[in-house]
């Protein structure tokens, strides 16, 4: 083998060199002193945390579901005949008593013709039964008759009597049938499509003629497994999860294209028992439908809301890494390096994860910049993210990790109106916000506490905002605590900008007022009181902050 030349990186003395290097390196690491000036240090990264305060964070789920008909009437011909007409146009909404069908009711007419002339035969021998026992009566008190003829006198007369009931009986039947000959709708609904067609005899068999199903209410059915209400049950009994007063749960429709049903919807019902092909039991709600925008057999997804998770640690999902060993995060230890934290993670909420166990208040949680760390790297962090919830967070579908699926109330049990994450409110300023400030609100001077009743209360976002400020919660218990006692219905509104892109400003206003309406809900507000309308476009003056609020008034 040829000699390794001297000036080569391989060379013996070198790699002796390199050798002692690399002890003296890991003698000093390990007495806790800095390493000579020659030897190179570790690169400091810049990193953005976020400091962990464990806070009461509201959670929600969200199921699959179909709506149903509260009330769907199939249409049939209660006599036999032939179909004349179909009056209605099928597929349409239909009033009650309008007419659907047309039955020929010539044969019918003749029947009541009949029966009226019956009656008549009648009613004249009636009234020559009752002269006649008026002429005996007298006769055999003067003895000129036998009680043998006033006996006779009397039957006849009840018997004339009976015959004309009777007949007005059979007349009544008689016109009863030909008012069956045509049908009318009994409910108001949306009609479905003619089983029998025209000029087509009617009797028993082939009765149904039609169907029409209600509208208002709409009744929405979803399921919830044994799995889920176990252990929904369990995190209730750890104190890990908080339900509402009353297990009253507050539902929201999410339509397909992903937009929110403006109504607020009730649980009326909760099966007593499980599926046991699906193991899960069944829950309705109940919403109003008066535009008719639901219709049966629908695929919707509805959100329940109320439950809390109380001090709850979440971070955001970016921060969560997983390894062979299980899930953890990077952390910034006191002497300002990377620290592997190994973490117990729960479910997901919006885009955060809850973490059940290894992270504790004070934790300085590193979220953007872990591609280039390991354990004992110096950072420098360059941003801390607010420690606030996210505004808006959306609830996960049924069976993902996500918010906390409702237990099961009770049946018939009222749900407060539809919400999805609370918020906090600022309090009232008197004033309108600045440009570019979040949360500020109008309400009314003359009181310390606003009142809705005498005024309406805007709370003002930034621009392109749907969050709210941390004081805003004082805001909030303010206007509840105000209007709990009076029991008005509230009504949330957002407005929408008139500049840019109309679709995106009608989105944002409305996730402004489900914020809003939010708040007000988990400050206590019961939810049939607290109604979301549509959102409404800028009138008045058209400023920047008018076109950034959500606006709280009594409903008309």
């Amino acid at each position: 083998m040829a000699p390794v030349p001297s000036d080569s990186p391989f060379a013996p003395a070198r790699l002796a060199r390199f050798a002692l290097v690399a002890l003296a390196a890991v003698a000093f690491a390990g007495c806790g002193r800095q390493p000579p000036p020659g030897l190179p240090k570790l690169p400091t990264t810049e990193v953005t945390t976020l400091k962990i305060v464990p806070q009461d964070v509201p959670v929600s789920a969200e199921y699959v579901a179909q709506t149903q008909s509260s009330q769907a009437v199939n249409i049939a011909a209660r006599v036999s005949g032939f179909l004349d007409k179909r009056v209605y146009t099928e597929g349409t909404v239909v009033k009650a008593g309008q007419v659907m069908f047309q039955m020929d009711p010539k044969p019918f007419q003749t029947q009541v013709d009949g029966a009226q002339a019956a009656l008549s035969r009648q009613q004249a021998s009636y009234d020559v039964a009752s002269a006649n026992l008026k002429r005996v009566q007298p006769l055999v008190e003067q003895n000129a008759l036998s009680q043998k003829d006033l006996d006779d006198a009397k039957g006849q007369f009840e018997q004339a009597g009976a015959a004309v009931e009777q007949a007005k009986s059979q007349l009544e039947e008689a016109k009863l049938n030909l008012s069956y000959t045509t049908i009318t709708s009994p409910v108001d609904g949306v009609s479905s499509y003619a089983a029998v067609a025209d000029g087509t005899y009617v009797n028993a068999q082939n009765s149904q003629l039609t169907t029409v199903s209600v509208l208002s209410p709409m009744w929405i059915n979803f399921s919830i497994s044994e799995n889920e209400y176990e252990r929904v049950q369990r995190e209730v009994r750890d104190g890990k999860l908080k339900l509402p007063p009353n297990r009253q749960f507050a539902v929201e429709i999410v339509l397909v294209d992903g937009s929110t049903f403006p109504a607020a919807g009730r649980i009326t019902f909760a099966d007593p028992s499980y599926n046991p092909q699906t193991g899960t039991f069944l829950l309705r709600a109940s919403v109003e439908n008066p535009q008719g925008l639901l219709r049966p057999n629908q695929f919707v997804r509805t959100r329940l809301h109320g439950s809390v998770r109380p001090n709850a640690v979440s971070v955001p999902q970016r921060a969560v890494q997983q390894s062979a060993k299980g899930h953890f995060v990077w952390i910034v230890d006191k002497s300002g390096k990377a620290e592997l934290r190994p973490v117990s993670v729960g479910d997901w909420h919006g885009d955060s994860w809850f973490i059940a166990e290894g992270l504790a208040a004070g934790d300085e949680v590193i979220v953007d910049g872990t591609q280039r760390l390991a354990p004992g790297t110096p950072v420098t962090v360059k941003s801390t993210l607010p420690t606030t919830p996210s505004a808006v967070a959306a609830a996960p579908t049924n069976g993902a990790k996500g918010g906390t699926p409702a237990p099961l109330p009770a049946a018939g049990a009222a749900a407060p109106a539809a919400g999805k994450t609370t918020l906090p409110v600022p309090p009232a300023t008197g004033r309108s916000p600045s440009p570019g400030s979040a949360g500020a609100v109008t309400a009314a001077p003359a009181t310390g506490t606003p009142m809705i009743n005498s005024a309406n209360v805007s709370v003002f976002f930034g621009s392109g905002s749907a969050a709210l400020d941390a004081n805003a919660q004082q805001l909030v218990r303010a206007i509840v605590s105000a209007q709990m006692a009076s029991g008005p219905v509230l009504e949330v509104t957002g407005y929408v900008d008139r500049r840019g892109d109309h679709a995106a400003n009608v989105e944002l206003a409305r996730r402004r007022a489900v914020a809003v309406r939010d708040a007000l809900f988990q400050a206590g507000m019961a939810g049939d009181r607290v109604r979301l309308k549509p959102p409404a476009d800028v009138v008045g003056s058209g400023r920047d902050a008018e076109a950034r609020r959500v606006e709280i008034a009594l409903a008309r």
